[in-house]
């Protein structure tokens, strides 16, 4: 039977159990149910690493349409001991996100301005998107250069070290079954499963990999994934399908939301890119991709073994 390995994106989180049912409870109630289809699942949960305690879950963004974003003021003292490469990376991803916009706190636009649709992805006000780009800035960063970090007291890790570990257990489970794997990715998530599954050659086996709300069309990024990774041949080996999943208006996925030139395989386009507009002003949740055709669609394609 198919087995699906899931991985959460960037900022704070539920606890571990709930986040696992509500993504499945979002599917099932949108067409795809996992359990009626027999379909298993494991979920790499990684917030506790670098937040000191899960969201109460009462707090949650919904599918249905409403939403809370948890924006914490984050701490940025990492970013002042930062040096050299790892400053020069900061600063490059800062400005690609474009970090500077919202340096104002004032969440209204002076009289006569008009949003540049260029650049103006996130329809919420500025205070709360600075906030989330910090977060987002500060996750790349501290699992890209397996910073050292403790979420509480007593408590130290390095974060991509750590994460690699989780990941690989869950894929080593996901392996072990029948089959078909695939592997369900959102926002930082999908860097790092791509991480493991390129460049850890003891990588268990993934036989799909099914990514949305990703940030690996970044350059910064794919810099931070060299020697394994090439423009060339970026399509990770023993991967039979890999689907990519956005919208342009996420602040994430859209600086470059298409993938199947930066991916390819032998110098030919392998990855399949899906556009899948959201609802709502927060376009980056986890929830809004998961209720959305396009990747429910990839998905059940997927588990049927439609390569």
């Amino acid at each position: 039977m198919p087995h699906v390995t899931f991985i959460h994106g960037i900022g704070n989180k539920p606890p571990a159990p709930r986040l696992g049912r509500n993504w499945r409870r979002v599917l099932a109630e949108n067409g795809l149910d996992l359990d009626a289809s027999g379909v298993t699942s494991t979920f790499v949960y990684w917030a506790d690493l670098l937040h000191p305690a899960p969201l109460p879950e009462t707090r949650y963004e919904d599918a249905r349409g409403t939403l809370e974003v948890e924006a914490p003021e984050i701490g940025m003292r990492w970013l002042v001991r930062s040096t050299g490469a790892e400053a020069s990376f900061v600063a490059a991803l800062a400005d690609r996100v474009g970090l500077d916009e919202f340096a104002s706190d004032d969440p209204v636009l002076p009289a006569g301005v008009e949003p540049d649709p260029t650049r103006e992805r996130v329809l919420l006000p500025w205070f709360v998107k600075r906030r989330l780009m910090k977060v987002f800035l500060r996750d790349v960063h501290h699992y890209l250069f397996d910073t050292e970090f403790s979420p509480r007291e007593g408590e130290t890790y390095s974060i991509r070290r750590e994460i690699r570990a989780r990941v690989l257990r869950a894929f080593d489970e996901g392996a072990r079954r029948p089959g078909p794997h695939v592997v369900v990715a959102h926002s930082l998530g999908t860097v790092i499963a791509y991480d493991c599954v390129k460049r850890l050659p003891d990588c268990p086996r993934v036989d799909g990999l099914l990514t949305f709300g990703s940030p690996l069309g970044i350059d910064e990024v794919q810099d931070r994934l060299r020697p394994e990774w090439t423009r060339h041949d970026g399509f990770p080996a023993g991967v039979r399908q890999w689907v990519n999943v956005y919208d342009r208006l996420d602040p994430v996925a859209g600086v470059d939301a298409l993938l199947a030139n930066d991916f390819r395989r032998q110098g030919v386009k392998a990855v399949v890119d899906v556009g899948a507009p959201n609802r709502g002003a927060w376009r980056h949740g986890a929830d809004k991709y998961l209720a959305g055709a396009g990747l429910r669609d990839a998905l059940a394609g997927m588990l049927d073994g439609e390569w």
